[in-house]
């Protein structure tokens, strides 16, 4: 492994903080203490990014230590017709558009047996919000997969198809969610938060639930005794005060029910979509400033997530010190951002990705879909050509 990134010595690093003006913000990180609403902003508001990032590096490594988490996991995006029209989205489809598709058991089947050699440990499944296809088709998706194996978790639904499931199914909250164990859901992701402010609800996904519905719904999953992880969508039209607005609604969540496994930033990118006028390519300085406050204002979230398929694998590598102790897994042919024109590969193998994270300084882990620890990675790569 590579030398590994160390945080400056206490001296030199309240000099940098000092003058960024973070000094009290500081103290309150070195202390434990729990970072304020005007603290977040500060940290936004702020052009000294280094400090910024350093704090972040610090909790990072006090959680962490040099450990970077990966898994082995596979994406399946099982349909692209949508009931919404949400102006973010570039992966959605009209019923009867020659892109449109929806899979049922057997494709779904078939995928999951195509990567039979990947030997992979989870299977990421979310979607449109089908209009014709009703409460049954959701839990044949969650059987499909295990079907074809048994022994892979299911991590599935955003809190948008959730919360489809419970207004169709005819069924109480209780009988839905022991239906989905039953069919063998394992945990969910975080999709379909975007950020937690109804201004930003209506201008961009007014279809769809809105950020009071999202917690709701956050809630019962999590009261079901299902983890999940939770994310935001930033660069579009969202303001520095409502990210924090985004981040505190979360940690209060984790506060009352704690089944948040990750907080994910999720970057925007805007092309084929209904913001591509007005939209731009996130920057790496606003991707390493996302992640960093992430980690400085969750301080009950035990991990932060650098997508790399959002943030290209060179900003997710860097992101590992701007404090992301994950940088998420194998994925392979994710249809939703590509569909947004994100420039990252569909899929990276497990050698690349132990790679990056030796590279940066890091010991690379690969984990479960709920973080056990499956292998700390020793043995020396074959080297890249």
């Amino acid at each position: 492994m590579n030398q590994r990134y160390e945080p400056l010595d206490p001296a030199v690093a309240r000099r940098l903080v000092d003058r960024a003006g973070l000094a009290d913000v500081f103290d309150k990180v070195e202390s434990g203490v729990r970072l304020s609403p005007e603290d977040g902003l500060r940290l936004y508001e702020t052009p000294h990014l280094a400090a910024v990032g350093h704090l972040a590096h610090r909790v990072r490594l006090r959680r962490h230590g040099h450990k970077a988490y990966f898994n082995n996991n596979i994406h399946i995006n099982y349909t692209n017709v949508c009931q919404y029209s949400c102006k973010f989205c570039a992966f959605a489809a009209k019923e009867g558009e020659p892109r449109a598709y929806t899979m049922y058991g057997a494709d779904i089947e078939r995928k999951l047996r195509e990567y039979d050699d990947l030997a992979p440990t989870e299977v990421h499944m979310v979607a449109g919000i089908h209009p014709r296809e009703g409460y049954d088709y959701y839990l044949e998706v969650v059987r499909a997969a295990k079907r074809a194996r048994p022994d892979i978790h299911v991590k599935a639904f955003t809190m948008v198809e959730i919360d489809h499931m419970l207004k169709i199914s005819g069924k109480t909250e209780d009988d839905v969610f022991a239906d989905l164990r039953e069919a063998g859901l394992g945990s969910c992701p975080g999709g379909g938060a975007e950020v937690l402010v109804d201004r930003v609800h209506k201008a961009t996904f007014r279809d769809k639930i809105g950020p009071q519905q999202w917690l709701d719904t956050a809630r019962k999953v999590q009261r079901h005794g299902f983890k999940m992880n939770a994310t935001m969508l930033y660069g579009h039209i969202e303001r520095p005060h409502e990210r924090v607005q985004h981040l505190v609604q979360l940690r209060e969540l984790q506060d009352e029910c704690g089944g948040f496994m990750a907080y994910i930033p999720l970057a925007f990118w805007p092309f084929h979509t209904g913001l591509e006028r007005h939209g731009h390519v996130t920057t790496g300085w606003m991707d390493m400033r996302e992640i960093a406050v992430g980690r400085l204002m969750l301080d009950n979230f035990p991990n932060i997530k650098a997508y790399w398929i959002m943030l290209t694998p060179e900003s997710a590598q860097t992101a590992l010190s701007f404090g992301a102790n994950d940088i998420d897994g194998t994925v392979t042919e994710e249809k939703i951002t590509h569909d947004a024109g994100t420039t990252s590969p569909e899929r990276m193998n497990r050698d690349d990705l132990i790679r990056l994270i030796r590279e940066a300084g890091y010991q690379p882990v690969q984990r479960t879909t709920t973080y056990e620890e499956i292998e700390v990675v020793d043995a020396p790569l074959a080297p890249s050509h």
